[in-house]
């Protein structure tokens, strides 16, 4: 596309026109008679050219302004932007919006977290809200789409999520200077409440791990892992052994296994930047490491610089760990909790033995102490009732 490098300020013309029709039922446009003699009869319009694309003129006309100085406004926008070889459009339709959003994120968000907020937009907030124009889009749609998800039956969780995606995008355009205010702002739907917790006692995360060292060392020597230093499920899958040093009794987390569209495996960056850093290993952690690399592992010895836990040198789908792991709980008579409590048991289990709280945010590595105090409330009201107790 040939841009117009300073194009005039006035460039283009603003108008009124309306919606009548002639009794051919083609519209009349500016030529309506009412235009002349009822002021608030039909709304105002401008039409620019935009430079040429594939040697055609291109004339750009937006109406439905509520007045001359509002039209003029966009026109103006217009210009200003076509200055830089930008075309803005005033009345871009949300659906137009939300894709440009998209693509600007792409730059900078996880392949999993686009993979998400891709399938909010295409499958949610298209169908209902694209076809509104950016700046006509209202608090009012936005309700009107959450009470129809609520009233179809979709889970407070996804619809407070889609809703969370639109803010972002809204909060973008506020800062471009397409909108003047963010519609989704203050939240619609208030953060739905986490559901209890529910963790191992000592005795059912001793006997899980007493029957899988038996019947699967795979899923015992990873439970070991994620019990014993509080490693996240993704980066527990994504560890090879270049970043493992057993001697030192220490290893590094560089990355974390991700799936897209529940098909497609990655490495990513792991979670924050603080958590990419090591982590140290008890001697109980060590021997499962050390397990893990040797013939125990179904036979095979794994490459130097391979994945430390794999079915014939590929990763383990998180799908089908958690599935496998949740058929392990039942067999081995203990509750079904998620992979990523086994996280949290290393935090109850320090907590209980009177860990400090910053050294268990450390190694937990949280961004904050907050963080961890937040996350593990009730664990931390348990450990200070039991400090008073224990000074009385």
């Amino acid at each position: 596309m040939r841009c117009t490098p300073n194009p005039g300020k006035d460039r283009g013309r603003v108008y009124r026109r309306c919606g009548c029709r002639d009794d051919h039922r083609r519209q009349l446009g500016t030529t309506c008679p009412r235009l002349a003699t009822d002021l608030r009869h039909g709304t105002w319009a401008f039409a620019v050219d935009a430079p040429p694309i594939d040697d055609h003129r291109h004339t750009i006309r937006r109406a439905g302004f509520p007045d001359e100085l509002d039209a003029r406004t966009a026109l103006r926008r217009f210009n200003e932007g076509l200055a830089l070889c930008v075309i803005t459009d005033p009345r871009q339709r949300t659906a137009e919006y939300l894709r440009d959003w998209l693509a600007e994120k792409e730059l900078r968000l996880e392949p999993t977290t686009m993979a998400r907020y891709r399938a909010y937009v295409e499958q949610d907030l298209i169908p209902a809200l694209g076809t509104i124009p950016l700046i006509d889009l209202t608090r009012q749609h936005l309700s009107a789409f959450v009470t129809t998800q609520l009233r179809r039956g979709r889970g407070r969780v996804t619809v407070y999520r889609i809703m969370a995606t639109t803010s972002s995008a809204l909060s973008s355009a506020v800062y471009d200077g397409r909108l003047a205010r963010n519609p989704a702002k203050p939240p619609l739907l208030a953060r739905p409440t986490s559901a209890p917790r529910r963790l191992w006692t000592e005795e059912q995360t001793a006997r899980f791990l007493r029957f899988t060292h038996v019947t699967d060392p795979l899923y015992a020597d990873l439970a070991e892992l994620m019990i014993g230093t509080g490693i996240r499920k993704g980066e527990a899958l994504a560890l090879r052994w270049d970043d493992v040093h057993l001697p030192d009794r220490v290893f590094f987390v560089r990355a974390t296994l991700s799936v897209v569209d529940n098909n497609q495996l990655l490495l990513t960056a792991p979670k924050t930047k603080g958590s990419r850093m090591w982590v140290a290993l008890s001697d109980r952690v060590a021997s499962a490491l050390d397990d893990r690399s040797g013939t125990r592992a179904f036979g095979n010895i794994t490459d130097t610089g391979g994945y430390v836990f794999h079915r014939h040198g590929r990763p383990l789908h998180p799908k089908n760990v958690l599935d496998h792991f949740h058929l392990l709980c039942d067999k081995a008579g203990v509750p079904r909790i998620a992979l990523h409590d086994l996280r949290h048991l290393m935090t109850s289990f320090a907590l209980a033995a009177g860990v400090p709280l910053p050294v268990i945010s450390k190694t937990l590595r949280h961004r904050t102490l907050s963080t961890s105090a937040n996350i593990y409330a009730e664990l931390t009201r348990l450990a200070a009732r039991a400090a008073v107790d224990a000074v009385a």
